[in-house]
């Protein structure tokens, strides 16, 4: 029996509206299931246009036409009847399921499932399944993907990005559905976070990374042990495994991986045969990444700086060779992907001071990897490294950051919910209110050479609607700082 139709004479119901839950509701409409759906806030759409146009395609049209599926609809609180009496319940990412209290609600036969574990089900039926990379982490999931799908579009590879990135997978599924046969993708390139793992088991993957593990999301998942199992729940789904050498907390028992699967490892050491590294060769002992004793580029010609990128770096190309993509196709492409937006991107200015814009450093681990990264193009005899830090931390433990702070750190400023528990670590730090005051202060202090880093190890939901808000109050005001010439933030 198919998962569309086992499905076809059950209570399903679809919980949270936002942007996962409403291509939930488009692909069960979609394939005639009735269901209801429920969220907590009062108004989860955006404006009144968009809760209208919900109502009028999904709930409206019942009046008129009894052969559509029923759809109803429930606002302004968690309705305790609907959990009770689901036998499935679809339920969005960033739902807590113990602090909304809902899994006490929730029936010992109801199966809970996220949109992506849905989404492996129907695949996973398919004559010709859609292959899978897969990547998770605390840090770097974003960069990893995006460049896995560059290099995939480079080589001429069919590939789609989705999870936490890019499209919600269930339209992406729809969407497959109404191309043809050859317009079908070889690949789905799968960012995937801890909330959606929570819900994921029949992932059928080539290859699956955990990329790094930090305090992260402490506030929903409480323990680093925790967070570790349920990160490493993706070698349990996937043929390759493609382990962090320098993270003990990547690596996992064989008897908990599947009977046939592999591992590649990578690290920023000199790899052994078959395995990823970095090696300073030649007579100028030049960082290199390296497949065993195989040099494959230089790491200063690569446009992402810091060893932190060059080990997303290595950990694509583990990534892609487990898919058999060329290796030396592969390096020819890395030079071509310039990277992300708010993560380590270099803000153009003409005062001499290197402005770093890392405003996606929402995590202690994040703000530690560009610091060590960046520190390592510095002369920190002659250069300043001026960190502004802060905001809502989530709950995670600071104190890790003291060493680099200490010894890496020429100046720390810091700002908003959580700035002075950060300031806290270290001697002599500015705190101030906000992030255009962090700026003037860096300002006085930087000369021409000097580097100042916005790194938060923060959330921004304090004082900014997102991070992307935060990184882009961040390049204008160092556009509004330069002395004459009118800078471009974007080039």
């Amino acid at each position: 029996m198919s998962v569309i139709t086992a499905m076809k004479n059950k209570q399903v119901l679809v919980l949270g509206l936002g942007l996962t839950g409403l291509s939930c509701v488009r692909f069960l409409h979609k394939h005639g299931l009735s269901f209801a759906v429920n969220d907590s806030r009062e108004m989860p759409f955006s404006d009144k246009a968009q809760q209208q146009a919900f109502i009028n395609e999904f709930i409206n049209p019942q009046v008129s036409n009894e052969n559509l599926p029923l759809v109803s609809l429930h606002t302004g609180s968690w309705q305790q009847t609907l959990i009770a009496n689901a036998d499935v319940i679809i339920v969005s990412p960033g739902i807590d399921l113990d602090k909304s209290g809902i899994n006490e609600l929730i029936s010992s036969s109801c199966q809970v499932i996220g949109d992506v574990e849905l989404f492996c089900q129907l695949n996973n039926e398919q004559a010709q399944p859609i292959k899978i990379l897969a990547v998770t982490g605390s840090n770097g999931k974003s960069t990893v993907v995006s460049l896995l799908a560059h290099l995939a579009e480079a080589l001429g590879i069919n590939a789609q990005l989705g999870g936490n990135i890019g499209q919600p997978v269930l339209d992406l599924l729809s969407l497959n559905e109404q191309q043809s046969e050859s317009n079908h993708p070889e690949l789905l390139i799968l960012e995937l976070s801890s909330f959606q793992l929570e819900t994921l088991k029949s992932m059928r993957a080539i290859a699956a990374t955990v990329l790094n593990v930090s305090d992260d999301h402490l506030d929903r998942h409480l323990t680093l042990a925790n967070y570790q199992e349920i990160k490493q729940r993706i070698y349990q789904q996937s043929h390759y495994n493609i382990i962090n050498r320098d993270d003990v907390a990547t690596y996992t028992l064989a008897a908990n991986l599947p009977a046939l699967s592999q591992s590649i490892s990578f690290g920023s050491d000199k790899p052994k045969e078959g395995h990823f590294g970095v090696d300073f060769i030649g007579v100028n002992n030049t960082a290199t990444l390296m497949f065993g004793e195989q040099p494959l580029i230089e790491v200063a010609k690569l446009p992402l700086a810091g060893m932190h990128n060059a080990m997303n770096y290595l950990a694509a190309l583990a990534l892609g060779c487990s898919a058999g993509w060329s290796l030396t196709a592969m390096i020819e492409q890395l030079p071509n992907f310039s990277g992300l937006a708010h993560r380590c991107q270099r803000v153009h200015s003409i005062d001499g001071i290197q402005w770093i814009n890392d405003s996606k450093a929402t995590n202690v681990g994040a703000t530690l990897a560009a610091i060590d990264g960046l520190s390592q193009t510095l002369n920190l005899a002659s250069q300043q490294l001026i960190l502004i830090a802060g905001g809502d931390g989530k709950g995670a433990d600071f104190s890790v950051l003291k060493p680099l702070l200490t010894q890496q750190v020429s100046q720390l400023i810091t700002f908003g919910k959580d700035g002075d528990k950060i300031a806290a670590l270290v001697d002599n730090t500015i705190q101030v209110n906000n992030l255009a005051e962090a700026l003037t202060r860096a300002k006085a202090i930087a000369k021409k050479g000097d580097m100042v880093l916005l790194s938060p190890a923060c959330a921004s939901i304090d004082m900014f609607k997102n991070f992307v808000e935060r990184g882009n109050q961040f390049m204008h005001l160092v556009q509004a700082s330069q002395p004459t010439e009118v800078c471009d933030v974007n080039r």
